[in-house]
């Protein structure tokens, strides 16, 4: 089961993966991209995920983990691995991605 964490607490690490896919990427991309997810969701430390496209067709991905070595863990997957190099190969017209340490959290909500 995932961690059961609140997304926004200091010490996390969030990482934000900008992309543009090809326009052939075909339905492969979204079968891929499923899979990723489940996995992720599957590995301890895994916190939140969430996912937008803008108007003009960027995509941008929030995915957090508890700690350092939550996301290195999955930045290291053996089956993440193979589905980057296929990203690479055969989805993404160009991507790029940050990984931050979040240092400071806050949240507010109506009472």
């Amino acid at each position: 089961m995932a961690t059961q964490a609140h997304p926004f607490a200091p010490g996390q690490y969030v990482t934000v993966f900008r992309s543009r896919l090809r326009p052939d990427a075909g339905p492969e991309y979204g079968e891929t991209a499923e899979k990723m997810l489940a996995l992720a969701r599957a590995r301890p430390g895994f916190v939140d995920f969430k996912s937008f496209t803008a108007d003009d067709g960027e995509r941008v991905s929030v995915i957090t983990f508890a700690d350092a070595a939550a996301q290195e863990g999955w930045r290291t997957d053996a089956e993440h691995l193979v589905a980057q190099q296929a990203g690479r190969r055969d989805f993404y017209a160009e991507y790029a991605i940050q990984v931050c340490e979040c240092r400071r959290a806050h949240r507010w909500q109506p009472a």
